[in-house]
């Protein structure tokens, strides 16, 4: 007799509620990545010796990869530094949460009809969470790097629309053309919230979906070389959202090319 196929649905499922909080299966296998980091946390943090240990080694092998992928990105390690923090624990918390989603027993032990475990990624309203630290972190390192008014003045560019009326018509219709590129970066970041929530989404909850039905139709040894390719791809789609946000603050925090050139004149 054939395996009942349990596909997932878009929204995750309430396991148990604490008073009005709905604790969502994917819920627990976000705490529980934030669990894991922690102990990790602990254990390196107490490790740390003049003559490192296997963790410590490892730990900073990894560390040491990461800063030099985010210098080729940034170009300079001190912008690497100070991005690190929240760019770092994006990809390392997006990697992990993909990778808990293939341990066995994820999707497959139930909660009266509900999935007990299931990847974190696939709710969309964790992704459009990191998505939203994402873009409004990159504003946020600008305005303490630029300043508040020089980087709004990359998106609202009215002061040259009144500085142009005394250079003649032409300097007006490019003031113009300014003042509405500005009004549409403004679109674009709403649109990199949503484009970085929902490509992580689609990924994670497609794989989901194909590794389920998979498991339900055929033996358990044919979707193995499907769930390799999700490892592959939880790596991908971490270092895909950690570089967006490494290249978002770091085009944020430059100042604008006119500002550039006057300060070096």
């Amino acid at each position: 007799m054939a395996a009942e196929i349990h596909i997932p649905t878009l929204a995750p499922e309430a396991i148990f509620h604490i008073g009005n909080l709905n604790i969502t299966n994917t819920m627990i296998n976000a705490w529980i990545a934030i669990v894991i980091f922690l102990i990790l946390g602990i254990f390196i943090k107490r490790s740390i010796s003049l003559k490192p240990g296997k963790l410590q080694n490892a730990s900073e092998f990894f560390l040491d990869t990461l800063l030099g992928y985010f210098d080729q990105v940034t170009g300079d390690r001190k912008k690497t530094i100070r991005f690190l923090p929240i760019v770092g624990a994006i990809f390392f918390f997006i990697l992990l949460s993909n990778w808990l989603g293939l341990l066995p027993g994820t999707g497959s032990i139930t909660v009266g009809h509900n999935m007990l475990l299931r990847p974190a990624n696939t709710d969309l309203n964790l992704t459009l969470a990191m998505a939203l630290v994402s873009v409004i972190g990159s504003h946020l390192y600008a305005f303490a790097t630029i300043g508040v008014f020089t980087h709004l003045g990359k998106f609202v560019q009215i002061k040259n629309v009144f500085k142009s009326f005394k250079k003649g018509p032409i300097a007006v219709l490019t003031a113009i053309i300014e003042f509405g590129v500005g009004l549409i970066e403004i679109v674009s970041e709403v649109a990199k919230v949503i484009s970085l929530s929902l490509r992580l989404f689609g990924n994670i909850f497609a794989g989901e979906v194909l590794i389920s039905v998979i498991s339900a139709l055929v033996a358990a040894l044919v979707p193995t070389p499907f769930m390799l390719l999700e490892v592959l791809v939880g790596v991908i789609q971490a270092a895909v959202f950690a570089m967006l946000t490494l290249v978002y603050m770091t085009v944020a925090t430059s100042a604008p090319h006119g500002d550039e050139e006057e300060a070096h004149h």
